[in-house]
């Protein structure tokens, strides 16, 4: 990578340019975000997972760039209108806008007003005009006309009056105005605090900008930068002035009037098009954290485990849908019962239930959070089941799309989706990561406006934060689906089915090395995968912790100056505490990689979740019309946003906790104060039966 990309991209994230440097190597090696972060931490300095998936997106965005001047140094020289000094701006420049104003002038024109000019023989007129120096200009007024068209055109292809007029624009105010349109359809309502609004447009919040540009593009809004055309002009005719020297009076009149013309009809709609990309870019990144962090809370949820499992996906009309479940995910036993009318058959539900319960030797009951989930939960519950018997509310979000997806018929194909639904449901409550890795992350109901920002940037990040977690947290090679393991660093779809198909003809793994047996999985992917991969009971126990096997010489010295076995040190905290780490630098192993190591063999493959908490909600609410403000109530955070975080507490509808009501002095940042699925003490605040809107404030 260029040094002038390295000290851009080092200057932008605060860190080391030899940090971003040995990235660049790194990622060029083939190796992976995962394994940078966890197992070359003397390359990078320690950078995280996130710091290190920062690099790689912008070694990317750079390397498109660099393929951009190329195209764009091509066609200019093709032009022979290529300078030194041109190819030296080029080749210098970071920002994407600015690149392309450099290329505007060279850029094939499709026919425009200046175009024609030219075409009729007004550029001489132009040129006379523009170098400033007639006393008198003998032309008519259309000869006048296409000049002053030939100097708008050159006035917005001047890459310093772009930059300006970016600069002014971006101090401005962002201003929306209804349209027609807006104040005559219903479903522009949802919009209306936006029908006359007027922020700073480096200050406004990204969701109120990622609203209003959704509104203007289903045409309820007029969206405005509220640039003073006036001043715009000044500035420009200022610069060019200063370019160019003091034009005579009858030259100036008409590069004045030209001025104007380029900022009213070409600099001003295209600018303001830039600076509202350019916010927009900003609230994508801001909407894309929120979305990613929320996502890493839910698929790092905590599990129950391996736990026999009943999960039931309620229904009114339609009935409850039950399945159960052994401690493996396995699907034992499916039926639907009916506790609620219309059809309401109680007792027989009653029956069922006890009867699965006691059959299946049931540990854990999954109820899906969804439609008759609060009313399915306060039946289960008088039941009357055995005390060892847990009960969790589990979220629905994306059951119905694994049920209906590849993923779904490949796993049931004999199943009809109700079926497919109970299980996932049933499933998430054991594993969250490995159920919800099914299923995109955008059906997952934790994002922001996910619809509205960059596609491909959102998938970046979720795929990342998918990657992360699941490295993170370790995969157990000899259980793990194929759509588990396609995230462990390294192996990605193909590997995946290659080692689950080597899995099923030779039997269980029975250490790592075994791995480089599988088709198609050479040194490189070893290398990446084989610290994430967890083999319990393994010969080598090592082979079940996240000590990586070129590591594994450092562990058996270790034991070998402790006067025990390798097998007897993994586990032994108090042993571990007697290693000296600086004992074992190597040259490619540092101090943080044998600290790590260390820790890991006092705890090995230690699940870094929390464990799986019940929960319930209040006994006495069950409709929205039941609220009365003061109320307190406990609820499950279900969603984060830049703006609030949203709470279920047992209704059809969810609350909203406003950052101003988080308990913080001013706005709080939500993402800081609370997490997914948190168990939240909080009082209602205020309820609008109309539009079935709760505000709630956070107690603890």
């Amino acid at each position: 990578m260029k040094e002038l990309y390295v000290k851009h991209i080092a200057k932008l994230l605060g860190i080391q340019p030899w940090q971003v440097e040995n990235c660049a190597e790194l990622f060029q090696d083939g190796c992976t975000i995962p394994f940078i972060s966890r197992y070359r931490k003397e390359r990078t300095g320690g950078l995280t997972d996130v710091e290190v998936a920062e690099v790689k997106h912008w070694a990317e965005v750079f390397e498109e760039m660099e393929k951009r001047k190329a195209s764009i140094i091509k066609t200019i020289d093709e032009q022979e209108k290529l300078t030194p000094e041109l190819e030296k701006k080029i080749e210098n420049c970071l920002n994407a806008s600015e690149l392309e104003d450099l290329y505007l002038p060279y850029r094939p024109k499709r026919k425009t007003r200046a175009t024609v000019a030219i075409a009729a023989g007004y550029e001489p007129l132009a040129n006379l005009i523009w170098n400033g120096k007639a006393g008198r200009l003998e032309a008519d007024e259309a000869a006048l006309q296409g000049a002053r068209d030939i100097m708008a055109e050159r006035i917005n292809e001047t890459a310093s009056y772009r930059e300006t007029l970016r600069s002014i624009y971006r101090t401005r105010r962002v201003e929306s105005t209804v349209t027609k349109k807006g104040q005559e359809d219903p479903e522009a309502a949802k919009y209306r605090s936006y029908f006359k609004f007027s922020q700073p447009i480096s200050k406004i919040p990204s969701h109120n900008l990622l609203a209003m540009l959704r509104a203007e593009n289903e045409g309820y809004l007029r969206i405005s930068i509220d640039a003073d055309g006036e001043k715009c002009g000044n500035k420009i005719y200022y610069d060019f002035c200063q370019e160019h020297g003091y034009p005579s009076r009858v030259c100036g009149e008409q590069i004045r009037e030209a001025v104007d013309d380029a900022w009213k009809r070409l600099l001003d709609p295209s600018i303001t098009g830039e600076v509202l990309r350019e916010a927009k870019e900003k609230a994508d990144i801001e909407s894309i954290q929120v979305f990613g962090e929320n996502l890493r809370q839910l698929l790092l949820a905590a599990p129950v485990g391996q736990k026999r499992v009943m999960a039931i996906d309620p229904g009114f009309r339609t009935g409850c849908k039950v399945v159960c479940l052994d401690a493996q995910g396995n699907l034992l036993h499916h039926d639907v019962i009916f506790p609620h009318p219309p059809v309401a058959k109680k007792i027989e539900a009653i029956t069922k239930i006890a009867d699965l319960v006691e059959k299946y030797d049931i540990e854990v009951i999954a109820i899906g959070n969804g439609t008759a989930g609060r009313e399915t939960e306060e039946f289960v519950k008088r039941v009357g089941l055995p005390e060892n018997v847990r009960i969790f509310s589990v979220s629905e979000d994306g059951a119905s799309v694994y049920s209906a997806s590849d993923v779904g018929r490949e796993e049931f194909p004999q199943y009809d989706v109700t079926v497919r639904g109970a299980v996932s449901i049933g499933r998430r409550l054991m594993d969250p990561l490995a159920e919800l890795v099914k299923i995109d992350p955008k059906s997952l109901g934790v994002g922001q406006y996910q619809h509205d920002v960059d596609q491909g940037l959102l998938k970046e990040k979720l795929d990342n934060t998918v990657e992360s977690c699941v490295n993170s947290v370790g995969v157990a090679l000899n259980t793990a689906s194929p759509y588990l393991l396609q995230y462990v660093s390294g192996i990605g779809p193909a590997l995946s089915r290659a080692i689950v198909d080597y899995r099923a003809a030779n039997g269980e793994f029975t250490g790592r090395e075994q791995l480089k047996k599988v088709p198609r999985l050479g040194a490189k992917a070893f290398q990446q995968c084989a610290g994430f991969l967890r083999i319990p009971g393994a010969a080598n126990p090592l082979d079940n912790s996240a000590v990586h096997p070129e590591a594994y010489h450092i562990v058996d010295k270790m034991a070998k100056d402790l006067k025990v076995s390798t097998k007897e040190l993994v586990g032994n905290a108090e042993l571990c505490k007697k290693i000296k780490a600086q004992d074992y630098v190597e040259k490619d192993f540092g101090l943080p990689t044998v600290n790590d190591i260390i820790q890991e063999l006092q705890k090995p493959g230690r699940d870094p979740r929390a464990v799986a908490q019940e929960f319930s909600f209040a006994d006495d609410i069950h409709d929205i019309e039941d609220l009365k403000t003061g109320m307190e109530l406990p609820g499950i955070v279900t969603n984060i946003t830049a703006f609030g975080a949203f709470v279920d507490i047992g209704l059809h509808e969810n609350g909203l906790i406003h950052a101003s009501q988080m308990g913080v002095k001013g706005m709080a940042v939500p993402s800081k104060v609370l997490k997914l699925h948190q168990h939240v003490k909080v009082q209602v605040i205020s309820v609008d039966l109309e539009r079935k809107r709760i505000g709630l404030r956070l107690l603890a």
